[in-house]
């Protein structure tokens, strides 16, 4: 029997937003609804729900599938896979929980990629019957190599279906010590371990008794006290403009204001900005929002900014600090994930979004694609496949706001869409702009 776990009331922790992510069947969903379900995240119709629809599936006595909490789509339950990201909420005495449970499948890691690049955490979940020889999953790495070129510093390694291999701590050990070595390989600092049975709930809420090699703690109390690693409001201010609202009146007072999301650092009423990529400076006359004014406004706050005059300012373009260094660029490298389908054609064209701006680009070349079974780059490339992950050189018809993503990841992140087809093709991250091609602000 699983042993309820006593710990000291501390101070609330605040909002920690993680992923799972792993291979197909490594059991992400079903550790995810057991968490719900034993740290009483579950409503009681919620549980009804699932109990029928286990019922439906042929599990007349069998204990509620716990996985149909996040599988929520129809061809999800009747395929026994995560094709959507399914997010869920919950909270422990300590601290709230925003959950995305991500797709498995190779077919769907355009998914992963959408969670991941908001989240605190990863809990990458790794079936301990899977692994031979010390050889992860190709899924497995992907998603760890992902995880880290998002930006994601903590990571939990859930190892599942202990159960399985009879609680054996050598297993354990054995695949900790693989992906110790493939968390060196990709520059994953902070890695932490736990053994799990999702399906039984070793581990997950409440310490398990069936593993006594075991000291740790279970993976609730992982998540509690993890880090939330994001403090976009210590970063420099970007405040890129989504809409222009204009407003007139039979008084001289014509509004006009720029309405969007403080992505990045701290916007103040009666500070100077400067627009880009114009580089006119102005004022900061109000910060308004439905409920009044704002003296500030911090990274993550929407709201509608009036300058003390008038200027040409449209949306994609950003507000920074007046006194900063912000570099403008018409050529950036990035790290991209191919998502389509199509292979990269360096003779297509293409639209590239960052943030509100969306700019004409061409793809000048490829400069290496990553392997992710050996973790070894290939410079002798001129295209990417899907779910790929390489470095390319972009040239863009108007210069952006080059922020390199591992500096300021609202403006450094970007997408690829399809000119033609309008479909999404990768998700980017600026590595860094080209000097020689670069206006600094």
């Amino acid at each position: 029997m699983n042993a309820p776990v006593h710990r000291p009331q501390l101070v609330d922790r605040g909002v920690l937003r993680f992923i799972t992510a792993g291979s197909v069947d490594d059991g992400k969903s079903t550790l995810i609804g057991r968490l719900l379900h034993d740290a009483r995240g579950v409503y009681v119709d919620q549980l009804d729900a699932v109990r029928r629809a286990t019922r439906d599936r042929g599990g007349v006595d069998a204990a509620p599938d716990l996985s149909l909490l996040t599988d929520g789509l129809e061809a999800e339950r009747e395929q026994g896979i995560t094709i959507d990201v399914a997010y869920r909420y919950f909270a422990s005495p300590v601290r709230k929980f925003i959950i995305a449970d991500t797709p498995g499948h190779e077919q769907y890691t355009r998914n992963m990629v959408t969670a991941a690049s908001t989240a605190d955490a990863a809990v990458i979940l790794i079936d301990a019957t899977r692994v031979r020889d010390g050889e992860l999953l190709a899924q497995t790495r992907r998603h760890s190599v992902i995880a880290h070129l998002l930006g994601i510093r903590h990571v939990v390694v859930a190892i599942n279906k202990i159960d399985l291999v009879d609680f054996d701590a050598g297993v354990f050990d054995r695949i900790r010590d693989a992906y110790a070595a493939l968390a060196a390989q990709i520059g994953l600092a902070d890695v932490r371990y736990v053994p799990v049975s999702a399906l039984a709930g070793d581990n997950v809420v409440a310490r398990s008794a069936r593993m006594p090699w075991y000291a740790g703690p279970t993976l609730l109390a992982l998540l509690e006290d993890l880090p939330a690693s994001r403090n976009d409001a210590a970063l420099p201010l970007r405040f890129p403009v989504q809409l222009v609202i204009r407003a007139h009146g039979d008084t001289a007072d014509d509004y006009r204001g720029y309405a969007g999301q403080v992505a990045a650092g701290v916007l103040r009423a009666g500070a100077r900005v400067r627009v880009l990529p114009s580089g006119e400076i102005a004022t900061v006359a109000a910060i308004d929002t439905h409920d009044g004014a704002l003296p500030t406004a911090s990274a993550g706050r929407s709201v509608t900014v009036r300058l003390d005059r008038d200027l040409d300012v449209s949306r994609g373009d950003v507000l920074v600090d007046a006194d900063a260094t912000v570099p403008l660029a018409r050529r950036v490298e990035a790290r991209v994930c191919w998502l389509d389908r199509e292979p990269l054609d360096p003779r297509r064209r293409w639209w590239l979004r960052a943030g509100t701006r969306t700019v004409q680009a061409r793809v000048e070349r490829v400069v290496s694609r990553l392997d992710v079974r050996t973790l070894q780059t290939s410079t002798a490339v001129d295209q990417l496949g899907l779910n790929d992950i390489g470095r390319v050189v972009l040239t863009l018809q108007q210069p952006i706001v080059a922020d390199a993503y591992d500096a300021i990841p609202a403006t450094g992140a970007f997408v690829l869409i399809d000119a033609t087809t309008h479909q999404t093709a990768a998700a980017g991250m600026i590595v860094a702009p080209f000097a020689a091609d670069t206006e600094v602000a």
